[in-house]
C-alpha cells in the first residue's frame, strides 16, 4: 500500500501535495490561517504519488490508472514534458535540480532530470516494498539513501552524481522504516520497524552523531522523519497520536562545569554507573528523549510531518490521509507540549487515503526503464516556452546553476514562473 500523501518543506517556504480520487492538489502555506491551492490537476484520477520541484511548476505524477507510468507535466502550462514507463509497478519517486530517482520494489532508476536521460539502473537491490527512498535536495551532492539488506537496519549510501556507491551504515538491528536528509545532505536520519530508536549519522562518512529513543512501552510504525531547515531539530510521526521533536545537540562538559545543576550530577553518576552495565541497558541510558512533543486528536491514520518557519516563528505541521493539515507552534527554546493554532481541509471530498498496488510476478531483475512510445502529441520530448517539443534539454542550463537550495524557486526557474497558462 502506498499514501496519497506528500509533504515538502525546505528552508522558509512550504508546499503541500495532496494525491486525491480525481488527480492532484498543489498548495501553498505561507501563513498559518491561509492555505492556498495553487493547482488542481486532473489528468488522470487515483493518483497516488505525486512530486513537486520545490516550487517550480514541475511535477511527477504516478496514477493507479498506470502504476507503471510516471508522468512528468509543466502544470501552469497545462502540458506534459515526457513520461517514462517501467516493467513493474513505481512505489516512489524523488527529485532534485540534478536527479529524479525512481524507486520499484528490486530495482532504482536515476535520471538526469535535465533531459530526463537514464544514467544508471541499480538492479536486484534488496527487496524493498514500500519504496523506501531518500534523495538529498542540495542538488551538489544529490547522496541517495535506500535499503542495503531487507532483513536488518542496513542503508545504503550513494552518490548520485557521480553514480557510485560511498558507505554502508549498520544504523539498526530490525529492517528499515523511514530515512530523510537534512537540507545540505551532511545528515541522514532513519528508522527501523520496530520504531523505538531514532538515529542519526554524518554523510558521507556515516559516523552516528545523535540517537534517540522515541518510546519504550510498544513497537510503533514510523510514517515520516524531517529535519529543521537548520538542522536543530528533528520530527517524527508514526501510526500512534503522538509526534515527537527531538534536538540535535552536543553536550559540552565544560558547560556542565559551569553551571553545575542537580540533574548534571545524577547524569554523571548515570554515565559511570553506565559502564558496568549491559550494553542494551548503557544504551538506553545514553539516548536523548523528545525535546517537544505533539498529541493528535487520531489515531491511526497515515501521516507525515515537518517542521517550517512560517511567519517567522518554527511550527510543526501534521498532514493526515484523512485531508487534513494541522499546524502546531513550538517552542524552540524550552519545547514541551506544542500548541494547535490552525486546523485546515485540504479538500471536502474523500481523499485517497491507502490504494492498493498489484505486484508483478516477473523478475525485477530483468527490468529496463523505457522511455514509452512513440512520442505522440501529448508525450513531449523536450521543453519549450510554447509548451511545444524541442529536442535537447528538456530544461536550460542557467535553470541549473550552483547556488544554495532553496524552495521559492519561482524565481530561479525562469521558464516556470510568472508564465501564463
Amino acid at each position: 500500500k502506498a499514501t496519497a500523501l506528500r509533504l515538502w518543506f525546505v528552508f522558509y517556504c512550504s508546499s503541500l501535495s495532496v494525491g486525491t480520487k480525481t488527480g492532484y492538489q498543489l498548495f501553498s502555506v505561507t501563513a498559518v490561517d491561509k492555505l492556498d491551492c495553487i493547482h488542481e490537476g486532473v489528468e488522470c484520477p487515483d493518483v497516488y504519488i505525486v512530486e513537486r520541484l520545490f516550487s517550480s511548476s514541475l511535477v511527477v505524477v504516478v496514477s493507479l490508472s498506470m502504476p507503471r507510468r510516471m508522468n512528468v507535466y509543466h502544470f501552469k502550462k497545462g502540458t506534459e514534458i515526457c513520461n517514462y514507463s517501467y516493467s513493474n509497478n513505481i512505489l516512489s519517486v524523488r527529485l532534485n535540480r540534478q536527479r529524479l530517482v525512481v524507486c520499484l520494489e528490486e530495482s532504482v532508476y536515476i535520471h538526469n532530470i535535465k533531459d530526463m536521460k537514464l544514467l544508471k539502473t541499480l538492479l536486484n537491490t534488496p527487496i524493498n516494498p514500500t519504496g523506501l527512498c531518500a534523495l538529498s535536495v542540495n542538488h551538489s551532492n544529490s547522496y541517495l539513501a535506500y535499503p542495503g539488506s531487507a532483513t536488518i537496519g542496513e542503508i545504503t549510501v550513494y552518490d548520485a552524481n557521480n553514480l557510485s556507491t560511498l558507505t554502508l551504515i549498520q544504523a539498526h538491528d530490525s529492517p528499515l522504516a523511514a530515512l530523510t536528509f537534512n537540507a545540505s545532505g551532511t545528515k541522514l536520519a532513519s528508522a527501523s520497524e520496530k520504531g523505538t530508536v531514532i538515529r542519526v549519522f554524518n554523510v558521507p562518512e556515516g559516523q552516528r552523531l545523535f540517537e534517540f529513543r522515541r518510546g519504550m512501552k510498544r513497537y510503533v510504525s514510523i510514517s515520516s522523519l524531517s529535519f529543521s531547515a537548520d538542522a536543530q531539530f528533528l520530527c517524527a510521526s508514526s501510526n500512534t497520536e503522538t509526534v515527537h521533536i527531538f534536538k540535535l545537540e552536543q553536550h559540552s562538559p565544560s558547560q556542565d562545569e559551569e553551571s553545575p545543576t542537580w540533574s548534571t550530577y545524577v547524569g554523571k553518576m548515570f554515565t559511570a554507573a553506565s559502564t558496568y552495565l549491559p550494553t542494551q541497558v548503557s544504551n538506553m541510558m545514553h539516548q536523548d528523549r523528545a525535546f517537544a512533543t505533539v498529541r493528535l486528536n487520531m489515531f491511526g491514520l497515515k501521516n507525515i510531518c515537518a517542521l517550517a518557519t512560517i511567519q517567522k516563528l518554527p511550527r510543526l505541521l501534521v498532514a493526515s490521509s484523512d485531508g487534513c493539515l494541522y499546524i502546531y507552534n513550538v517552542d524552540p527554546q524550552d519545547g514541551g507540549e506544542c500548541v494547535l493554532v490552525q486546523k485546515h481541509r485540504c479538500k471536502e471530498e474523500e481523499n485517497l487515503e491507502d490504494v492498493a498496488q498489484q505486484q508483478a510476478s516477473q523478475s525485477y531483475a530483468a527490468t529496463v526503464a523505457l522511455p514509452s512510445t512513440p512520442p505522440s502529441s501529448t508525450t513531449l520530448m523536450g521543453y519549450s516556452e510554447d509548451g511545444g517539443a524541442q529536442k535537447g534539454e528538456v530544461f536550460p542550463e542557467h535553470e541549473f546553476a550552483e547556488g544554495p537550495v532553496c524552495l521559492d524557486d519561482e524565481n530561479e526557474f525562469p521558464p516556470f514562473g510568472n508564465q501564463s497558462n
